[in-house]
């Protein structure tokens, strides 16, 4: 009998053995949907996207209805960018139009894919039309060609979760009456099934800063805005749980430039999901990777890890946040205490992930109701982490797996915001302003000038976290070439890079890299030609001295890239080049081009920068508009750097983004005055003024900061005395700008070391 019970014991123990290895495989199970439509807008035949996925041509198709005046178009030019499935094919509306769309009831994911060009003729400025589906207005007098010159897309596609009670899903196209010649167009239309995942009637979501409970039912449509893997690489539609989402890379949201640390999931820790929460909330590779602020609680005290989204106001928004405590260390409860804010108001204080979850490596999300106030058409909603030092935690950290932010409609069923505003864009180059040239004749293009505007603030930002930190360790010892980048731990511990981590790093043959392999990516030849099309010169954005910068894309056509293809003829040499890699590899901020990887195969010199058609105007206009240049300064430099030296900064950063060449400093004056804001830092440190305020002027920052004074003269000179008409000498290099002219100097020389010893 005793053997008998044993048997059974076994036979119990291997039974439940089993039911928790088929848990733990349910645990990963992706959503099948119901409904799966790919409806490919003027396409005559059944086509493949790049992920796969079969698009059924509309022509002839059963989904479109039988009344209204509609043509069907292909588009006469295609970005580099640009799928040729769903994109290069639309439908025209010139009336009314709907399309009527079979499915069981429920909630569907609703994508409509815009592609602005010339169909048939017409001018996309005049594709200005309403959108709506069952009892919501998705879309209203919407401008295609608006939204993408202001976000700077070749293309958008729009995602909206909408209740079906009925047989159909219909959606409507109506062109404008209020716009002449107006017409209505879209170039795919995507109908997937979804799980109810984002409604909740429980009274639990509350709304940030009121504590009052919010109902999402199924008479709410959802837009979603922004779906981010943060600290991680982006998850296309495929990868993810069934319900084909796309999932962004965080960095170009990240506000300041304390841009934390991005982790994976340590080797032992594996993800599984909080009980109750479906598998197929996100997936399992959003969860294994986060950002977080850093090693050094002295620096995380001191600063937000913050992100700053663009929304429309007026509306409310649902903003979900997912944890994963993905450290093998971090195991107990109050290890690592923070808190979480929304648009400057609390929203969770003392959030604890392993108190949530009472364990590291499960998944969990948070959602959270933020109301956006009529104002300004669009309006910052911020993000905000920082330690719950009252807490006395472990770690003063706090971290972040992935979000998104949707708007919610309003009690009239509408989600149609305005059009956004493009940024202001120079087609014409006044002759009468340009500098002329003393040497050969170069190719000009206003993308040179952004080109320039990068390289000259990334040097000025580079030159000023240098002189400042290494100001400070110079007075116990003598600075010297054997010092290296002590000075940098700041950036080095805090920058980021979306390929960091888990970037490729393939090379060709026996070719070794002579760089560390932890600076960045690695990019062989043979990759650097398959992202430009073999050097392809219609991808050309610009030519200069030291070479050719191409447009392109890397990872299967999912990042786009400015390539620079160094000119062997050019001054700048390998060590230059070493450099550049060397700073740029440390240096991340959001509003700046982040360097991405390099290729030195061949004897090759190309440098791999993140693409952003419009360079570093983003940053120096949002913070001139805002007066908040001070807020974007490094944490670690907060409070050491004297007003007079800041505003000198200040000037020369808004000098360099200038729209006219003619306006923009040559790289001996950029020199020469960031040398200037070295003396005005030492001559406040050594008469004990005051250093670390940043109230210039009684403002947060004065005219230097936000923008040029209409009454200053063309000229460089900004407002503070320089020694030029101080009497000071500056020596550079041994040799004294006061008696020459600073533009002798060589973008080489300038860019190849900070000439000062003292400012290194």
């Amino acid at each position: 009998m005793g053997y008998t019970n044993i048997l059974s014991s076994i036979s119990c123990i291997v039974l439940i053995c089993q039911l928790l290895l088929v848990v733990k495989a349910t645990n990963y199970t992706n959503y099948v949907p119901t409904d799966k439509i790919f409806l490919n807008c003027g396409a005559s035949s059944e086509l493949a996207d790049p992920y796969g996925r079969q698009w059924t041509p509309d022509v002839g198709s059963k989904f479109a209805s039988s009344g209204g005046n509609s043509t069907v178009a292909k588009a006469t030019t295609q970005a580099a960018s640009v799928d040729e499935v769903p994109f290069m094919t639309a439908r025209v509306f010139y009336s009314e139009f709907t399309y009527a769309f079979p499915v069981a009831s429920g909630r569907k994911f609703v994508r409509l894919y815009f592609y602005p060009n010339n169909y048939a003729g017409l001018n996309a400025s005049n594709a200005i039309f309403s959108v709506t589906s069952q009892s919501f207005t998705l879309l209203n007098n919407f401008s295609v060609l608006l939204n993408t010159e202001a976000l700077n897309y070749d293309y958008v596609v729009k995602e909206y979760s909408i209740n079906v009670e009925s047989a159909f899903l219909n959606i409507t196209f109506t062109p404008s009456p209020n716009a002449t010649n107006s017409f209505a167009f879209v170039n795919g239309v995507e109908v997937v099934s979804m799980p109810d995942i984002y409604s909740t009637t429980d009274g639990n979501l509350m709304i940030v800063g009121l504590n009052t409970p919010y109902t999402i039912d199924n008479s709410t449509a959802l837009e979603n805005l922004y779906r981010l893997n943060v600290g991680g690489n982006a998850i296309s539609p495929t990868d993810d749980t069934g319900m084909f989402r796309s999932w962004n890379d965080d960095s170009g949201y990240i506000f300041g430039a304390a841009t934390g640390v991005t982790n994976s999931a340590d080797p032992n820790v594996s993800i599984t999901y909080y009980s109750g929460i479906p598998s197929y909330v996100g997936p399992v590779d959003m969860y294994a990777t986060a950002r977080s602020m850093g090693p050094d609680q002295n620096i995380n005290i001191n600063y937000n890890l913050t992100w700053m989204f663009t929304v429309d106001s007026g509306f409310d928004y649902l903003v979900r946040l997912h944890f994963c405590e993905i450290y093998e260390n971090i195991s107990k409860i109050n290890q690592r205490v923070f808190d979480i804010y929304l648009n400057n108001q609390t929203a969770v204080h003392g959030a604890d992930v392993v108190g949530w979850t009472n364990h590291n490596g499960v998944a969990i999300y948070k959602d959270y109701v933020v109301l956006v106030p009529e104002g300004n058409p669009q309006e910052d909603l911020w993000l905000a982490l920082h330690p719950d030092a009252g807490a006395l935690p472990n770690y003063y950290d706090a971290i972040l797996n992935g979000l998104e932010i949707f708007k919610l409609s309003d009690s009239g069923g509408n989600l149609a915001g305005p059009n956004p505003i493009p940024p202001p864009i120079q087609d014409n180059i006044d002759p009468s302003r340009v500098i002329p040239s003393s040497g050969n004749p170069k190719k000009n293009s206003a993308v040179i000038g952004g080109c320039v505007g990068v390289a000259v603030v990334a040097a000025l930002l580079i030159g000023f976290v240098i002189f400042v930190v290494s100001r400070r360790r110079r007075r116990g010892k003598t600075s010297s070439s054997s010092d290296g980048p002590s000075g940098w731990l700041p950036l080095s511990l805090y920058g980021n890079s979306h390929s960091a981590g888990s970037a490729k790093t393939n090379t060709t043959g026996s070719y070794a890299s002579s760089l560390p392999s932890n600076l960045c990516r690695h990019f062989s030849f043979a990759e650097i030609k398959a992202a430009t099309n073999n050097f392809d010169e219609a991808l050309l954005l610009g030519v200069g001295g030291f070479g050719k910068v191409y447009k392109g894309e890397i990872d299967g056509g999912s990042t786009k890239v400015a390539i620079k293809r160094g000119n062997p003829l050019s001054e700048q040499g390998v060590h230059e080049f070493q450099t550049e890699i060397e700073m740029l590899s440390k240096l991340r901020h959001r509003h700046l081009v982040s360097l991405i990887g390099y290729c030195e195969e061949n004897t090759e010199m190309i440098l791999v920068y993140d693409y952003m058609a419009h360079g570093t105007l983003q940053w120096a206009l949002h913070c001139q508009k805002k007066g908040i240049l001070d807020q974007i300064i490094d944490p670690y430099l907060k409070g050491k750097i004297a007003p007079e030296c800041f505003k000198k900064f200040a000037e020369t950063a808004m000098k360099c983004v200038s729209d006219q060449g003619i306006d923009r400093p040559a790289m001996g004056d950029v020199l020469w005055n960031l040398e200037f804001a070295l003396q005005l830092q030492e001559s406040a440190e050594e008469s004990g003024s005051a250093v670390g305020r940043m109230d210039i002027e009684g403002g947060t920052c004065d005219a230097a900061c936000r923008g040029k004074d209409p009454d200053a003269s063309p000229g460089f000179d900004g407002n503070v005395t320089d020694s030029r008409s101080s009497g000071m000498t500056i020596s550079i290099g041994g040799r004294s700008l006061a008696s020459e002219d600073s533009d002798g100097l060589t973008p080489s020389a300038v860019f190849s070391q900070i000439m000062n010893p003292k400012g290194r």
